[in-house]
């Protein structure tokens, strides 16, 4: 016969043992996708950036996130064929950069949520209906080239009042290269510049635009805000000291030598993709999450690379400067 004692044991393990089950659960691991067309290494501190904002809302790789990385190596061709396989392993969300890595993934899925980490003018490169309402799968951080690039010559002609021959290096295959080089020769003629167009399709174009540039006695480039430039910073602004031809583009490029960084903080968007990839993950609809644009930006002045081209920049451009590098 069993006691009473007995009893009261027996029923209370096994009231304890579903709740040990619980405690014992795994803890749900998330799958981000990550498609770029460049290199895990021209990437890193992006990436890091990302990291960073994931960790920010409790997302950790090796406890409860797991990052499929896809990199093209700059073989942009590769991008359809690497979005395809982040579709195959079903990740829960797919984060990724630029025009053509957007696009592709755009291509590849119509139902895993895509996060745009940084990319120029999302609405004219055909990623999402509009800022407010983006509809469909995407949602993320834009900025916009067109405004930026302009932007960009003004500062070139107040840091170099004489300057009257510039020039820009642009994709010849993205969607708002048009509308950027329109916004620039505007804004060109009303500064009384000369402006040249070089389309680079690979880094090997570079040696040839440059020499041409020195041909044409251009003072000063103006480097558009696109993967296949930010693999190549180096070359650039090595090809630039060489030719002694001042280089303005974001602020990665006056960190790698170039004379001027303006724009927006690319690794501050990286890591608002955090938010963006939590929102998602708790339930919010890409369609339902606006499009964000930075609402800051850095001036990055390379004070080393002004005195090889014995540039004394004016008064107004060191009062405008966010940050100096000496």
């Amino acid at each position: 016969m069993i006691t009473r004692r007995e009893l009261v044991i027996a029923l209370g393990a096994g009231a304890l043992e579903p709740l040990a089950s619980l405690a014992q659960a795994p803890a749900k691991v998330w799958r981000i996708g990550f498609l770029s067309s460049e290199s895990a290494t021209t990437y890193a501190r992006r990436m890091d950036a990302l990291r960073a904002g994931l960790a920010d809302f409790g997302y950790v790789e090796g406890k409860n996130l797991v990052i499929e990385a896809r990199w093209a190596e700059g073989k942009e061709e590769r991008l359809a064929e690497l979005a395809a396989d982040l579709t195959r392993t079903q990740v829960d969300v797919i984060v990724s950069h630029g025009g053509n890595p957007l696009l592709a993934a755009k291509r590849a899925t119509a139902s895993i949520p895509i996060v745009i980490a940084a990319a120029g003018d999302a609405v004219a490169g055909g990623l999402v209906a509009s800022l407010g309402k983006p509809g469909g799968n995407i949602t993320g951080s834009t900025f916009f080239n067109v405004e930026l690039m302009a932007k960009r010559l003004e500062i070139l002609k107040d840091a170099l009042p004489r300057l009257t021959q510039a020039a820009v290096l642009l994709p010849p295959d993205s969607l708002v290269t048009p509308p950027v080089h329109q916004a620039m020769l505007a804004a060109a003629k009303s500064l009384k510049l000369a402006l040249h167009r070089f389309d680079i399709r690979n880094a090997e174009e570079l040696d040839s635009a440059f020499t041409a540039m020195a041909r044409q006695r251009v003072g000063a480039v103006v480097v558009f805000e696109h993967p296949r430039f930010i693999a190549n910073l180096k070359k650039i602004v090595d090809l630039a000291a060489k030719h002694r031809i001042a280089a303005i583009g974001n602020g990665e490029l006056a960190e790698a030598g170039g004379l001027i960084g303006y724009g927006a903080n690319l690794f501050a968007l990286y890591r608002r993709a955090g938010y963006f990839v939590d929102r998602i993950l708790k339930g919010t609809k890409p369609a339902d999450l606006p499009v964000e644009r930075p609402t800051t930006f850095e001036l990055v002045v390379n004070m080393k690379n002004a005195k090889a081209l014995n540039i004394k920049f004016p008064q107004v451009t060191m009062i405008q400067a966010t940050r100096l590098i000496e």
